[in-house]
């Protein structure tokens, strides 16, 4: 069932903040010769499945390390992959926004970088590429993670979640008629993200026929879910947060 929610945020909310935290691992890989570093968690006890996690524009950070260690908590073997290069985490928002216009601007290198990232995550499980995946992303790993949707490459997927990220689709692009369900959660009061952008994907989506959710949180902001900035706020992110582990219990 498709479902557009625009929510007002309220009541009382369960902590995000898990019982236990695994401990992860920096993961080498290399991509068309070039050094590639992620970061691996297994699951704490048994498994419920493989979920990989993009990062936002400043790459690979500690950010994604926590939300790794939070989902191994909750079962799910995790894996946050690296769009950049090993080493490459740019600090400043000139750095940032060199890193993602170069993607922006060659897909083909992000779908690579992307499929090669699953491919890893799938072997630091010990699974080939059969191991059913959920795929999330924030802010700018929200957009590359819809790019991974609309290439169609990317098999044995659960799903995808975009935590704030970018929605618009690129001109001469398009979702394939099987994509996979995708949860769209969204900040009301996002300034970089419009909800123009939210309307056209939904059209978008529905035009595919494709099983889609959109959560938009009054008052949030964009970035509205990262720990210790100015942006973050509580309440919208437990919702997300709540949502995306419903969205993973249904499908994963």
């Amino acid at each position: 069932m498709r479902r557009f929610i625009a929510g007002i945020i309220c009541g009382f909310v369960m902590s995000i903040t898990p019982l236990s935290v695994q401990a992860g691992q920096s993961v080498e890989y290399t991509v068309n010769g070039t050094a590639y570093q992620g970061y691996g968690v297994r699951a704490a006890g048994v498994s419920k499945g493989l979920v990989l996690v993009v990062h936002d524009w400043d790459g690979l950070t500690e950010y994604e390390f926590e939300r790794a260690e939070m989902l191994a908590a909750l079962g799910y073997d995790t894996f946050a992959l690296d769009l950049y290069g090993k080493g490459n985490r740019p600090k400043d928002t000139q750095a940032k926004k060199a890193e993602v216009g170069k993607l922006y601007k060659d897909r083909e290198a992000m779908r690579t970088r992307l499929l090669a990232g699953l491919a890893q995550a799938r072997s630091f499980i010990g699974s080939d590429m059969s191991a059913k995946t959920a795929v999330m992303g924030y802010c700018f790993g929200g957009s590359a993670i819809l790019e991974l949707a609309r290439s169609g490459k990317a098999k044995n997927i659960a799903g995808y979640t975009t935590f704030h990220g970018g929605l618009s689709t690129p001109q001469g692009q398009s979702y394939p008629t099987d994509t996979p369900p995708i949860l769209i959660t969204h900040g009301g009061a996002d300034k970089s993200i419009s909800m123009t952008d939210v309307a056209d994907l939904s059209a978008a989506l529905e035009g595919a026929g494709i099983n889609y959710e959109i959560q938009v949180y009054s008052g949030a902001p964009h970035a509205f879910t990262v720990f210790g900035s100015s942006r973050y706020r509580k309440v919208a992110d437990e919702q997300s947060w709540s949502a995306f582990k419903d969205f993973l219990g249904k499908n994963l």
